[in-house]
């Protein structure tokens, strides 16, 4: 029988590529990161900005970040935890607060540039859609939209925090077709429809629906709100307020919550080389003082 080399050895398989981490966990679309953050080679190291949005069960993140070859960089951060500061203390994760949460970032950001006077954004929010315009001095702050994994539906909160985000006064690649309020047949932005979701006006209306017919549930679904003192007919105002205070001041308040004095320990103390001989030793003469009691006890009972 002649000699057959071998084409593919052992070798040759284990070389197998395993995907990135992040795409294997289903946490990261790489197709979309990559257009988003390839930069033009004649731009050089300039930092392209990423104005990216997540949602978690009781949290909004709003951040702007750029890539390195490092690792990403995050300019700057706003959650709507931060929302009970500026007057904000229920509903954290609607419509409403996501355009709350993108107008803090957007601000913060400005105000951290010195770029807060030149560009103020859309002051009261109409519903209508907005655009920054370019100042004599500075271009306008841009960055691109960055939704995640988050299927992009019509009305959906992240598109709240977008709106957020212009009106703060940011510069953001977008279209009206995905805002609250935007009519697929008639291919226009209902602008009252969608000043209703800024200002919380879906919620008051279905809060006023439970109200009347069924407040068992109201008392239920509501419960922080009612303990909270928030009523359907003021969330209007409420959200104003909300709005003129994070312009008045959208730097982020520092926790008053004292650190613990003493921090608890759930392990044992790594003991040096002296402790441990120390230990060893004081262990040792224990015993054998033990040993010497036991002696004198067995002498006591054999002199009976």
């Amino acid at each position: 029988m002649a000699f057959v080399k071998a084409q593919k050895s052992r070798s040759y398989f284990k070389r197998f590529q395993v995907k990135f981490k992040r795409r294997r966990q289903g946490k990261t679309d790489y197709r979309a990161r990559i257009r988003l953050i390839n930069q033009d080679k004649n731009k050089y190291n300039t930092p392209k900005y990423r104005y990216v949005v997540r949602f978690t069960n009781k949290d909004i993140t709003a951040q702007i970040i750029s890539a390195t070859i490092a690792g990403d960089i995050v300019l700057a951060s706003a959650y709507s935890h931060e929302l009970p500061h500026y007057g904000l203390k229920v509903g954290l994760t609607n419509y409403a607060a996501a355009y709350c949460t993108g107008l803090l970032l957007a601000r913060r950001v400005l105000k951290k540039l010195e770029m807060d006077d030149e560009y103020q954004g859309n002051v009261e929010a109409t519903g209508e859609d907005y655009s920054v315009e370019p100042a004599e001095s500075r271009r306008p702050f841009r960055a691109l939209l960055d939704v995640g994994l988050v299927r992009t539906t019509t009305g959906n909160r992240v598109f709240g925090a977008l709106k957020g985000a212009l009106d703060g006064g940011l510069d953001i690649p977008h279209s009206e077709k995905r805002f609250a309020g935007f009519n697929k047949d008639e291919k226009n932005l209902d602008a009252d429809v969608h000043r209703k979701y800024i200002y919380g006006g879906h919620v008051s209306t279905y809060m006023n629906t439970l109200v009347e017919d069924e407040p068992e549930k109201y008392q239920t679904h509501f419960s922080n709100y009612i303990k909270a003192g928030v009523e359907p007919d003021h969330l209007e105002e409420l959200y104003k307020k909300v709005h003129a205070a994070i312009r008045a001041d959208p730097f982020p308040k520092k926790s008053e919550k004292q650190p613990p004095k003493e921090h608890k320990r759930y392990n044992l103390k790594k003991l040096t080389y002296d402790e441990r001989k120390q230990k060893l030793i004081e262990r040792l003469n224990a015993l054998n003082a033990a040993a010497g009691a036991d002696e004198d006890d067995d002498s006591d009972e054999d002199d009976e």
